[in-house]
């Protein structure tokens, strides 16, 4: 009789309390599934950088949130989400300390950087007053000046440059990056854009996504101009159109029509003059934006 009250104890204490209960818990699809996610894990980029180590190149790197990144004296601070835009001057030299300090570990290396050769180009029949501009425009030119300063001193927080880069106007090629151009005879700056000619009222799209930081339809130098910041102090400029269909403020999207082709400031005919800035310090090449190809960074399958 002991033995039995003793085996009987020790059933109630090793048996599930509910086994009915338990047995339709243990079928649920929900209680097979506990602990395991029903959706994949996000992958996180590949690190590294998109673009060439190249004069007047861009690059677009990922080294996880919050890194930073440092190219000879250019230093880009990633976002949240891990992306940093660095540029890389026309006039840069053939080699460059490049240092990544990130939670995934520090880089520290010189970098090569590759030369470039820039074309000569002789513009001649420029009316002169544009070539040496008459002192009484001075007034004028100063309160430009100091509006465009002021609009590439904003900032702006998203990552229009992460979709790549579109061609902005449909033409003919008729000045590149970089190149030097005489006009009337006289050496002038290089050229920091890149130029295409074509008709009057041509359309003009948004080569990526970004905010409209400065749109007027008449300055002394550029005629029609937009300012679209892309994000990181990446600002595309676009010069002599006839017409402005955005206004400061406006977000954009990649391929929505912006402006119309003109011949608006110094021009000598209708064309676009597309220039890329970079933190307000110097210019890149827009022709290398067009190459950008951010699937290496992406996550492989």
């Amino acid at each position: 009789m002991i033995a039995l009250l003793a085996a009987l104890a020790l059933q109630s204490t090793t048996a599930p309390l509910d086994p009915i209960g338990e047995m339709i818990a243990s079928q649920s699809p929900d209680a097979s599934e506990a602990g395991a996610s029903t959706a994949p894990a996000a992958r996180a980029p590949i690190q590294g950088c998109a673009g060439d180590f190249a004069e007047g190149s861009l690059l677009i790197c990922q080294y996880g949130p919050d890194s930073q990144v440092t190219l000879g004296g250019v230093t880009a601070q990633a976002d949240a989400s891990g992306w940093a835009v660095i540029g890389i001057p026309r006039d840069a030299p053939d080699e460059l300390r490049f240092t990544v300090a990130s939670a995934a570990g520090d880089i520290d290396r010189m970098q090569a950087i590759t030369q470039r050769e820039f074309a000569i180009q002789r513009i001649e029949g420029v009316p002169q007053s544009t070539v040496t501009p008459d002192a009484s425009t001075l007034p004028r030119r100063q309160r430009e000046y100091a509006q465009k300063q002021a609009a590439f001193a904003t900032h702006w927080d998203g990552i229009g440059f992460l979709a790549g880069f579109i061609r902005p106007a449909e033409g003919i090629t008729t000045g590149v990056y970089g190149s030097q151009r005489i006009y009337n005879g006289t050496p002038g700056n290089p050229h920091w854009g890149l130029d295409w000619a074509n008709d009057p009222g041509t359309p003009i799209v948004a080569p990526a996504a970004g905010r409209v930081i400065l749109a007027e339809s008449d300055m002394y130098y550029e005629g029609g101009l937009i300012f679209l910041d892309h994000g990181q102090g990446l600002v595309s400029c676009f010069l002599h159109m006839s017409a402005v269909h955005v206004a400061a403020g406006d977000l954009v999207e990649q391929g929505q029509l912006i402006g119309e082709i003109g011949a608006g400031g110094r021009a000598t005919g209708p064309h676009l003059d597309w220039r890329v800035k970079f933190q307000n310090s110097f210019y890149v090449d827009p022709a290398l934006l067009l190459e950008l190809d951010l699937t290496q960074l992406q996550p492989v399958d």
